[in-house]
């Protein structure tokens, strides 16, 4: 069974809104890289619309204005990889993109269970639905030295603890710290 990855950006303070972080091009080298590990990546409605608008390649081939050319590689990768989306208010997706609809219990255990590396999921609504189904193998955690006041905040109405064991550390030259955990089952 391909195991499902969760990751996300957070603030000292808990806050998960994706412009608080402090992006930089070691921070992007390294999610490009998880990205491209992935077979497909799982998003919900929400991250799937903030994501495209983000990433998708211009039909001129043009860089957009604010993209630094290092955000280029993530922009290639997160362009071309496979998605699934789990949504019930949209009729149609693209963007190499397929609808998840049903049970979303029943349908992620069916992608899981297809052959490959991994799948990928990012975001806030729907990592919460999957940690509460206990359907995520592996949490990631890039913590960024920032305090945003703010929220959103992760898992904010979790019914049960999800106790983890940490198996990986990485430190970059920004201060930002990727902690990897296992659920401990």
């Amino acid at each position: 069974m391909r195991p499902l990855r969760y990751s996300i950006n957070v603030t000292l303070d808990g806050c998960c809104d994706h412009r608080a972080g402090v992006p930089d091009e070691e921070m992007h080298r390294h999610h490009t890289e998880n990205l491209g590990q992935a077979d497909a990546l799982l998003f919900g409605r929400v991250t799937y619309e903030m994501m495209e608008a983000a990433w998708r390649s211009q039909p001129t081939g043009a860089r957009p204005d604010w993209m630094e050319p290092w955000m280029e590689p993530f922009a290639h990768t997160i362009d071309a990889a496979k998605k699934y989306v789990v949504s019930s208010t949209l009729d149609r997706v693209d963007w190499n993109a397929k609808l998840v609809r049903g049970d979303l219990g029943t349908a992620v255990q069916r992608l899981k269970r297809e052959p490959g590396n991994g799948l990928f999921v990012v975001g806030v609504t729907l990592p919460l639905a999957l940690a509460e189904l206990g359907l995520i193998d592996e949490y990631e955690f890039v913590v960024h030295p920032r305090l945003a006041g703010h929220g959103p905040t992760l898992f904010a109405g979790l019914s049960k603890y999800v106790d983890l064991k940490l198996v990986s550390r990485l430190e970059f030259r920004s201060g930002a710290v990727a902690l990897r955990y296992e659920p401990r089952r």
